[in-house]
């Protein structure tokens, strides 16, 4: 009733049982309505969903092994509750690549754990009990360690490193599934003695089925991109030619879909040399074929006719569009007399070199010319010059100007600038110069970037 305080205690005649009658009961807990329990665990379900959709969508952004592990490895450590954990990536069929991640442990620390023996080791016994690819078993179940010091059956070495580290307990999880087999296993540690609830094991288990098959798909684009860098590195020159009166270097470094850029270096009769760059439209196994193709056909003329090189890019373009009629390549080819330091160029929509000198830093002044295979018939009018002695003639891709993202104006700008800021002390080392200028230019290196493009320099300095 309105205006009665239920905290005051009601007069004794109305708390006091009636002679003869027993006490009312105290009155119990509530009973839940009907159904409340099946609402919370539905919403738990959801907040369960919500979660593992959240870090799955993060996972599957990763784009490299590396950042895919170290993902894993913080959604795990979210999902069981714990702070430091590592991943091992060694995939069963042993093709590699292998390697480990960390979280919250320093090179060092991960150094220590892998002193456990392997057999003893919760991670290696994963990995040495998980399936091989194409004999499909069942998975092995996690290992989890509650408490370090009292676990029986645990190499003394064990026990040590848990001890050295401060981490009491683990929790393993295989990196396998029956379709993509061994991959690897992730290990959670625990600062305390604990191991994750059923709630917990359910997650990180759905979990680490999903990011297994995402590692499986982020493996095989790592094998195709290094399968893709050793192929190009093969129809590369294998070394660089030793002639009288000038010193070579050449960086080169394929892009992740594996383009077409390419550079060449060949001796020829009465002391010349033709150096040649070029790049061949498309990417992949077949703009690779493309190159190599070019690259080859382009010494053969080189040889036959070098000293004229718009003859030689004229013979060039019309095998292009005859054999590759749906294909345009840019190239530029220098035939060198370095005995009188003399350069006589032509490009096909190629970028211009660069003279880089105690005295000079300028690029060579090219005629604009379309790339082969792009009018029905090439042809632009060569360009003669003469280095100083210990100048360097920088020839290079237009992947070296893409990579700065930049526009191309600010782009040539700022190769103009890291070519003049070449220290004294370098300017002796074509190898050198091409280092300074990757380095000033590229600062954050070239790295496996999603849109990497392939980057070649040739360095060719006249004594």
């Amino acid at each position: 009733m309105a205006g009665i305080d239920s905290t005051v205690p009601g007069p004794p005649h109305t708390t006091a049982p009636l002679p003869g009658v027993p006490a009312a009961a105290p009155p119990s807990d509530p009973v839940p309505p009907p159904g409340a329990l099946i609402q919370d665990r539905l919403a738990a379900w959801v907040s369960d969903l919500t979660t593992l959709h959240e870090l799955t969508e993060r996972l599957i952004r990763t784009a490299s092994l590396d950042e895919a592990l170290r993902e894993v490895l913080g959604a795990g450590a979210a999902l069981v509750g714990a702070r430091r954990g590592m991943a091992v990536l060694e995939p069963a069929d042993g093709l590699g690549p292998a390697t480990t991640i960390g979280l919250g442990l320093a090179h060092s620390d991960l150094g220590t754990i892998e002193t456990v023996p392997r057999g003893t080791s919760s991670y290696g016994r994963l990995l040495d009990g998980l399936p091989d690819p194409g004999h499909p078993e069942r998975v092995p179940d996690p290992i989890a360690i509650r408490d370090v010091r009292t676990e029986e059956g645990l190499d003394p070495r064990h026990r040590e490193v848990a001890a050295r580290l401060g981490y009491a307990a683990s929790y393993a999880l295989p990196l396998a599934t029956e379709d993509a087999g061994r991959l690897g296993a992730a290990v959670w540690l625990y600062d305390e003695p604990a191991e994750p609830s059923d709630r917990q094991r359910h997650l990180i288990g759905l979990y680490g089925r999903f990011a297994t098959e995402h590692l499986a798909r982020l493996l095989q684009v790592e094998r195709a991109r290094v399968q893709i860098a050793t192929v190009a590195e093969e129809l590369l020159p294998s070394r660089l030619p030793r002639v009288p009166g000038v010193q070579l270097a050449a960086r080169h470094r394929t892009g992740p879909r594996g383009g077409g850029d390419w550079y060449d270096a060949l001796p020829l009769p009465e002391g010349a040399l033709g150096l040649a760059v070029g790049s061949v439209s498309g990417t992949g196994p077949s703009a690779l074929a493309a190159m190599g193709r070019l690259r080859a056909s382009l010494r053969a003329y080189a040889v036959m006719e070098g000293e004229d090189p718009v003859a030689v890019l004229s013979d060039l373009e019309l095998l292009l569009r005859l054999t590759e009629p749906a294909r345009s390549a840019t190239a530029l080819f220098a035939y060198a007399e370095p005995a009188q330091r003399r350069i006589v160029l032509a490009g096909a929509g190629h970028a211009p070199p660069l003279v880089i000198g105690e005295r000079r830093t300028e690029f060579v002044e090219t005629s604009l010319s379309a790339p082969l295979g792009m009018l029905s018939c090439w042809e632009a009018p060569s360009v003669e010059l003469s280095p100083a002695p210990g100048e360097t003639v920088l020839l290079y891709t237009d992947g070296l100007l893409r990579r700065t993202g930049d526009a191309m104006d600010r782009a040539f700008a700022r190769l103009h600038a890291a070519a003049a800021s070449v220290p004294k002390a370098d300017r002796g080392d074509p190898g050198a110069v091409a280092d300074h200028v990757l380095r000033t230019l590229l600062p954050e290196g070239l790295g496996t970037a999603e849109d990497g493009e392939d980057v070649v320099l040739l360095a060719a300095r006249f004594e």
